[in-house]
C-alpha cells in the first residue's frame, strides 16, 4: 500500500468548474484522499472561466460530492474528511489564450509550492473542451510550466477526443510534442480504469487453464459490445458532430480489441504493454474506403421504448438536422492479420438507445469436430461455448457451457458459471476508474495510458470508414439524392443489417443477459 501512495504534487485541473472535475475528478481525489493514497503535500489548484474564490469553489465542490459520492462509492458521505480534504483545494480564475492570466497562475503555483510541501511537482489535467488543448498548453511552456525547475516533475493529462480524424490527431500530438516530452504526456481513456478491463489481462496471462487456448485454434469469433439505453437526449448537437465511431469505437472499442488479442508483455511495464497493444491495432486489416459497407454497418435510432423510456427517434432529438446522417449505432468486422488471430472475426457493435446499458467482451469457442449430442432429444440450436468478460454494469465474468438436465432423457442444455465482483469481494471494492488513473499519473506509472501511437493507428483505421462513408454521400448528393441510413426501433439491438454482417459466416450476436435476468 505504500508503494502505491502518491508522491507530493500539485494538481491544477483547467475546466474545473464543468461538470468532469465535479461529478468525477474531485470525488475521486476524495476517495484516494480518504485511503490514505495522497501525500500530505497534495494540493489541488482548480482553474476555468467562471469567476469564484477559493471559499465558493470549495463549497461548490462539497455541494457535488455530497450529491454523488454515495451513488458513486456506495458508502457514507464523511464530513469530517471532506473538511479537511478541502483545505487543500484553492482556485484560479481565468481564460485560456489569456497570457496574463497563466502569467497570474504561474505566480499562484509558485505561492502554493512555497506554501505546501509540493516539492515542486506538477500535474495538470485538461478536464476542458478540445478546442482549448492547443492554446493550454502553449501558454503553459511560454510561461514555464511545462517543464519541471530542480527536482520536481511535470505531467500533463489529456482528455478524450484526441483529434476527430488522423490528420486532427496527428496535429494535436505534434503540438504537445514541440512542448512535452512523450513521458510526461499522459492520455486517458477511464475504460482502461475499470477492474474488470484490468482484469482482462490478469485472466488471460496468470491463469494456465485459458492462455493456450485464447488464440484462432480454439476460438471460433469475438464480439464486442458497447451498448447505452439512453438516446441523445439534449445533447444532439455535440453528438452529431461526432457520431458513434468517433465517440465509442475510436477510443473505447479499440482498446478493448488490444486487449483482448494482444501477445504476453516481456514484463508488466508501461512500454511492453503498450507496444504488445500497438502490434494488435497495426494487424487490423485496413478497409479499402471504397469496400466499407461490406465490412461496416451503421444506423440511427427511431421512436421506441428504451430503458423503460419512450425515445424520440434521433432525427426528431434537439438540435438534430433532418437531413443528418450522423450514425448512433456501428457494427464492424475486425479481421487482425497476425499469427495468433488469422481468419477468427473480431465483431464490434456500440449504440444508443439499446435494451440496456452493457459492456462486455465474448470470446466464442469452437464447437467440437463431432457434435455427437446434436440429437433430435437436444434442446434448442446448438450455441457456442462461450466467456463473457462483463465491464459493466455487474462486473463478472460469465463461463458457458453444456450440460445434460437431470431425467432420463438426453436433454442437453447451456449452463453459466458465473464471478461475480461483487459477490466475491464486496460492493465497496471496485474503486471508480479515474481513481487508479490519477494516482498512476501521480506515481509516474503510464501503463494503462494511452502512447502516441496508439491514437494515431486507431485513428487511421476509423477514416479510412469515415472516408468512405464520405465518398457515398458525395456520390449520393452529385446525384441529387440523401443517404438513406438504417434504422432500429430504440430498446432493440440494432439494424438486421448489423445480424447479416455475422449471419454471413454463420454467426449470430450474443445478447447480453444481466444478472437479475439469470
Amino acid at each position: 500500500m505504500m508503494r502505491r501512495t502518491a508522491p507530493p504534487n500539485l494538481m491544477v485541473v483547467f475546466g474545473a468548474s464543468g461538470d468532469l472535475a465535479k461529478r468525477k475528478l474531485l470525488p475521486a481525489l476524495f476517495h484516494l484522499y480518504q485511503q490514505n493514497l495522497l501525500h500530505k503535500g497534495f494540493t489541488v489548484l482548480g482553474y476555468a472561466r467562471t469567476e469564484m474564490t477559493d471559499e465558493v469553489f470549495r463549497e461548490q465542490v462539497g455541494e457535488a460530492l455530497r450529491e454523488h459520492y454515495a451513488d458513486e462509492h456506495g458508502e457514507t458521505y464523511d464530513d469530517a474528511a471532506w473538511q479537511r480534504f478541502a483545505e487543500t483545494l484553492f482556485y484560479q480564475t481565468g481564460g485560456y489564450d489569456d497570457h496574463a492570466a497563466f502569467d497570474a497562475l504561474a505566480a499562484r503555483i509558485a505561492e502554493l509550492d512555497a506554501a505546501y510541501p509540493t516539492q515542486g511537482n506538477h500535474l495538470f489535467y485538461l478536464a476542458t473542451p478540445p478546442n482549448v488543448f492547443e492554446p493550454i498548453t502553449a501558454l503553459l511552456a511560454d510561461v514555464g510550466l511545462a517543464h519541471a525547475s530542480g527536482a520536481g516533475w511535470t505531467r500533463l493529462i489529456v482528455e478524450k477526443p484526441f483529434g476527430h480524424d488522423l490528420e486532427s490527431a496527428q496535429q494535436l500530438n505534434d503540438h504537445l510534442r514541440k512542448l512535452f516530452d512523450e513521458e510526461q504526456i499522459y492520455r486517458i481513456d477511464h475504460y482502461l480504469g475499470k477492474e474488470t478491463v484490468q482484469n482482462i489481462l490478469v485472466f488471460r496471462f496468470g491463469n494456465g487453464i485459458f492462455e493456450p487456448i485464447w488464440n484462432r485454434n480454439y476460438v471460433d469469433h469475438v464480439q464486442i459490445t458497447v451498448a447505452e439505453s439512453l438516446g441523445v437526449g439534449s445533447r444532439g448537437g455535440y453528438y452529431d458532430k461526432s457520431g458513434a465511431i468517433r465517440d465509442m469505437v475510436q477510443n473505447h472499442m479499440m482498446q478493448l480489441v488490444a486487449l483482448t488479442a494482444m501477445e504476453p508483455p516481456v514484463t508488466y511495464d508501461a512500454e511492453s504493454v503498450r507496444n504488445q497493444k500497438v502490434n494488435v491495432l497495426r494487424s487490423i486489416r485496413p478497409l479499402d474506403p471504397i469496400e466499407v459497407n461490406k465490412w461496416v454497418v451503421r444506423a440511427q435510432y427511431a421512436a421506441g421504448v428504451a430503458g423503460g423510456e419512450q425515445i424520440p427517434g434521433y432525427l426528431e432529438a434537439e438540435g438534430i438536422p433532418p437531413t443528418s446522417t450522423t450514425e448512433t449505432y456501428v457494427a464492424w468486422k475486425l479481421e487482425i492479420d497476425n499469427w495468433r488471430w488469422n481468419g477468427v472475426p473480431f465483431y464490434i457493435r456500440t449504440g444508443k438507445a439499446l435494451p440496456t446499458k452493457v459492456t462486455e467482451v465474448n470470446i466464442m469457442f469452437r464447437r467440437p469436430p463431432l457434435m455427437y449430442f446434436n440429437s433430435r432429444e437436444a434442446r434448442g440450436p446448438r450455441v457456442h461455448n462461450s466467456l463473457t468478460l462483463r465491464i459493466q454494469p455487474d462486473e463478472s465474468i460469465i463461463l458457458n457451457f453444456d450440460a445434460k438436465r437431470p431425467g432420463p432423457q438426453l436433454d442437453v442444455e447451456q449452463v453459466s458459471m458465473d464471478f461475480v465482483y461483487s459477490s466475491a469481494f464486496g460492493d465497496s471494492t471496485i474503486s471508480d476508474a479515474y481513481e487508479r488513473l490519477l494516482l498512476d499519473a501521480m506515481l509516474g506509472d503510464s501503463t494503462l495510458f494511452i502512447r502516441r501511437d496508439e491514437t494515431e493507428l486507431a485513428w487511421d483505421r476509423v477514416t479510412n470508414v469515415l472516408e468512405g462513408w464520405g465518398i457515398q454521400e458525395e456520390i449520393l448528393r452529385r446525384r441529387g439524392k440523401t443517404l438513406p441510413l438504417p434504422q432500429y426501433a430504440a430498446g432493440t439491438w440494432g439494424p438486421i443489417e448489423s445480424d447479416d454482417l455475422l449471419a454471413h459466416n454463420g454467426h449470430q450476436w450474443h445478447e447480453p443477459v444481466l444478472s437479475e435476468e439469470r
